[in-house]
């Protein structure tokens, strides 16, 4: 839940103002217009947080957690078992501790009356904004069982997206992680020993050398300063990115890196177009669907890109419209959108532009180590290069002194 500051006016004409408590923006307008008050001004409450170091290191449940209780909740009902009896026998057969405390209190909450999704909603560490809302729209249609299948699919998908997108990173990962490993060994155990040779002769040393010499007593001297702030960087890192400002600052940047930031852009906006999708096909409001999917996109620089397409949409403009000006699609998507909006099936054109975007996103991941494997193997050439440089060199004068002196 998040607090908005809002200033409308009551139903006798005067002007008020507060702060109230909602999922979404969406939802905190319709608070208002409940309690007979015209919304004109609606903003995030900016609120300080307190470091919570629980919290710093908590992640969230895992998909895989996710798409089997989507899949389970589905047969389930479809057989026509109650709700408070399917969690209740699905928090004694799942393996997460976390999920398990999570259906106990939902089976709690719905034992004095709470509906599902209002008792989903309380633990969004479990389940996001995405998913309650699909539960509440299948609750009110009485159409849960399809709510619960539709889930179930999107999340398998996103599953399938992210695994391919973790095996095309093995590679170079590994690659780098032993390049790393082989210059810790080589700057504490090897490059001393030679160090100790070459000042026994006393000769000047050439500038690969003395780089590698002074590499080395680095490591060697001063290993405990280096690893202390190897971990103080991560931490800073892990608080910066925490905050607000950094999670926008790294999610545009990481947008920008090289043959990879094209594929993580392109994973997301089929991740938006097809939760989109989804949504809209469930039948929720088109501004409260994109208040939805700017959350589900995992993205904080799309987030704001996407909630001023919802902006625009409120203020009047056309579908087409607010997607182009957002400057996050391809050509193509703009006409299946513009399309959609024309024949009124908008939902089935988004889908049809997430595959597209899933094709493009498998594609460059086919490519992605052809990609990365000539840049893999210069870094590892200059490596190689200044080693070979700085141990053979001073080998060779010294060769030549002895040669000399004969």
């Amino acid at each position: 839940m998040q607090s908005y500051q809002y200033r409308g006016r009551s139903a006798q004409g005067e002007q008020v103002k507060g702060l109230l408590e909602a999922s979404s923006e969406s939802a905190a307008a319709d608070q208002l217009m409940s309690r007979g008050i015209i919304p004109l001004e609606l903003v995030l409450a900016k609120e300080v947080k307190e470091f919570d170091l629980k919290a710093f290191f908590k992640s969230k449940v895992a998909l895989e957690e996710l798409q089997i209780f989507s899949r389970q909740m589905y047969s389930l009902t479809r057989s026509g078992i109650p709700i408070l009896r399917a969690i209740a026998g699905l928090s004694e057969t799942t393996h997460s501790q976390r999920m398990k405390d999570a259906l106990n209190d939902i089976s709690e909450q719905l034992t004095s009356g709470r509906p599902l999704s209002s008792a989903m909603n309380q633990h969004p560490d479990v389940f996001d904004a995405l998913f309650v809302s699909m539960i509440h729209v299948g609750e009110n249609t009485g159409r849960l069982e399809d709510a619960f299948m539709q889930l179930s699919g999107y999340i398998e998908r996103e599953q399938e997206t992210r695994r391919r997108i973790k095996a095309a990173m093995r590679y170079p990962i590994f690659v780098i992680i032993a390049i790393g490993i082989a210059l810790v060994i080589l700057n504490i155990m090897v490059i001393p020993k030679f160090a100790e040779m070459f000042s026994r002769f006393g000769a000047d040393l050439p500038w690969a050398t003395k780089i590698l010499i002074n590499t080395s007593s680095l490591f060697v001297n001063y290993w405990l300063l280096m690893l202390v702030t190897l971990i103080g960087v991560i931490v800073g890192i892990r608080y910066w990115h925490s905050t607000s400002k950094g999670e926008r600052q790294w999610d545009r940047w990481k947008l920008n890196i090289p043959a990879v930031g094209s594929i993580i852009e392109r994973s997301t906006l089929s991740r938006y177009c097809r939760s989109f999708s989804m949504m809209l096909s469930a039948g929720v409001p088109m501004t409260q669907a994109l208040s939805l999917v700017a959350d589900a996109v995992d993205n904080a620089y799309m987030h704001d890109r996407i909630v001023a397409m919802r902006r625009g949409i409120e203020s009047g403009d056309s579908m087409l419209r607010v997607h182009n000006s957002s400057q996050l699609f391809t050509p193509l998507v703009l006409q299946m959108v513009a399309v959609g909006e024309e024949t009124g099936q908008i939902d089935q054109l988004l889908n049809d532009a997430a595959d597209f975007y899933e094709g493009e996103v498998d594609y460059d991941l086919k490519n992605l180590t052809a990609k990365l494997e000539p840049i893999l193997i210069g870094f590892v050439a200059c490596i190689v290069l200044v080693l070979a440089l700085g141990i053979y060199l001073p080998m060779w004068d010294m060769l030549n002194v002895v040669k000399g002196g004969n």
